[in-house]
């Protein structure tokens, strides 16, 4: 699905952009763990998780595509900006990973 010029075209945005980050989590951390103590306040639907990139460690909050990193204050929406964060990595590679894990 790569258009002209190493493109991407909005389907595959799309698809990116709305995954999950739980399904995410496990295809681009080394280590995850959900935290089974958090109570969520605003939405039911927002976990804690804490995870293992290389030798970089993290907490983040999830609910659905969107997420926030607790110790950066740092946050975004769908899986580019995930992979982005978590990997250190720039739009295009970040697209190229998320070819290859899902």
């Amino acid at each position: 699905m790569v258009a002209a010029r190493g493109r991407v075209e909005a389907v595959e945005l799309e698809k990116f952009r709305s995954i999950d980050c739980e399904v995410l989590l496990p295809l681009l951390a080394d280590h995850v763990k959900a935290d089974p103590s958090f109570v969520p306040i605003y939405d039911s639907h927002t976990h804690r998780w804490h995870l293992r990139v290389g030798d970089r460690e993290f907490e983040l909050l999830t609910t659905g595509p969107k997420w926030f990193d607790t110790r950066l204050k740092r946050g975004g929406g769908g899986g580019i900006d995930l992979a982005m964060h978590l990997l250190t990595l720039d739009f295009k590679q970040a697209v190229t990973k998320l070819r290859q894990v899902l």
